[in-house]
């Protein structure tokens, strides 16, 4: 069957983002790069953040809000003895304190209270939508936003090096966090239990769920490769799905089913029952015989349903 205007191949792409630039900036230039419009991203970065940006191209866009459920790992610099208005470089120093007598001993403490299960404020230029409106947009307008603490997990926040220079202290750091986790809100925090003010002076996105920045590629070679007619390197819709949500093998009758959008009756016992907080942590993509992907599936008592059909089973007459 040929395809429909822009129905591009369905997968997901793996982006290096600069620094500097935005999200919806790397999106743009996807668009024009891949000759489609059927493009997102799943987990935005700062524009001063650099790393990996997972781009979900044609059917594959439906599997993004997968994707930004995962935890998610950054290298970052953390700069103590200053806090700012934004917590983080981009935004203008809004108090200093010497912070060149805080202890090795005093950060390792401070820190070991930070990790685990946390309750965190979001710093308040952040996207989170205060009224309808974005708590950014709120307080570039000169409003005092105050977003609520809510629940997020620190598996990982360790101190890989440690730079005094004067009254400053800058902290390279390695963290593994929940989706939802503000790792600027981290240095803000930081420094406050220390008392010294802390923001953020540098973020790299390594890696979210198995999904690694080792893999993904820059800009620039993207352009070059469309520009010498090379392939993209785009993982396939059935490789994608099945990298970011768990696994629910059918056979050829189970495969038909579901891909008339049908119930599949008993076989709800074998995924994670949906939770009252979100749905989409117990969801499976289904796989036909040949391992293509036919569906994004949930539990429904003893049976399992179809949530999204991305295509009848290939292994169907």
């Amino acid at each position: 069957m040929a395809r429909e205007a822009d129905d591009p191949t369905p997968g997901l792409l793996l982006v290096d983002k600069p620094q500097g630039w935005t999200s919806h900036d790397v999106v743009a230039r996807s668009r024009r790069l891949l000759g489609t419009r059927k493009v997102g991203h799943a987990g935005t970065l700062d524009p001063m953040a650099s790393g990996l940006l997972v781009l979900g191209v044609g059917k594959a866009t439906r599997l993004l809000t997968y994707v930004t459920g995962h935890d998610k790992s950054y290298d970052a610099t953390i700069r103590l003895g200053q806090s700012t208005v934004t917590d983080d470089a981009e935004g203008e120093v809004a108090a200093s304190a010497d912070a060149s007598g805080v202890s090795d001993a005093a950060i390792a403490a401070a820190i070991a209270h930070l990790t685990g299960d946390i309750q965190q404020r979001p710093s308040a230029v952040s996207a989170i939508k205060v009224d309808g409106k974005r708590s950014y947009a709120r307080v570039r307008s000169g409003e005092d936003v105050e977003l609520p603490a809510r629940p997020v997990t620190v598996s990982r926040f360790d101190v890989l090096a440690t730079r005094r220079d004067g009254e400053v202290v800058d902290l390279d750091v390695v963290v593994d966090v929940s989706s939802g986790t503000y790792v600027r809100a981290l240095a803000r925090d930081l420094g406050e239990a220390l008392g010294v003010g802390g923001h953020l002076t540098a973020l790299r996105r390594t890696s979210i769920g198995d999904l690694q920045v080792a893999h993904a590629i820059d800009l620039e070679r993207l352009a070059a490769l469309k520009e010498d007619g090379e392939p993209i390197p785009l993982a396939g819709l059935d490789d994608a799905a099945a990298a970011v949500l768990p696994h629910l093998a059918l056979d050829d009758a189970e495969a038909r089913t579901i891909g008339f959008g049908k119930i599949l009756p008993g076989r709800g016992a074998e995924l994670a029952k949906p939770s009252h907080r979100d749905d989409t942590a117990a969801d499976a993509v289904a796989l036909d015989p040949t391992g293509a992907a036919i569906a994004i599936v949930r539990r429904s008592g003893k049976d399992v349903r179809p949530v999204i059909v991305f295509r009848p089973s290939s292994s169907q007459a």
